[in-house]
């Protein structure tokens, strides 16, 4: 009779923590700290380009759990096999 609703807004806060890393704080790590050499700065691309990867896969997956279609697709493959 009631469908309940499913929590929103909370799924993509691990996409928007990893892309904030990658992208803000490891830049401004960089710019304050001033390192000398290849090693760190490369370390820095390398930490934000694993924090990109990362991102990408959850968001991807968080957004397989929240499509309607796929919730819309099991409910009608429940009623015909009824």
């Amino acid at each position: 009779m009631f469908e309940t609703e499913k929590p929103t807004g909370t799924g993509y806060t691990t996409t928007v923590a990893f892309l904030t890393v990658a992208l803000v704080f490891i830049p401004a790590a960089l710019m304050f700290f001033r390192p000398s050499g290849y090693l760190p700065v490369g370390l820095a691309v390398a930490c934000s380009v694993i924090c990109l990867a990362l991102a990408v896969r959850s968001w991807k997956k968080s957004s397989q759990l929240s499509m309607p279609s796929i919730e819309i697709t099991s409910i009608e493959q429940g009623v015909r096999a009824k």
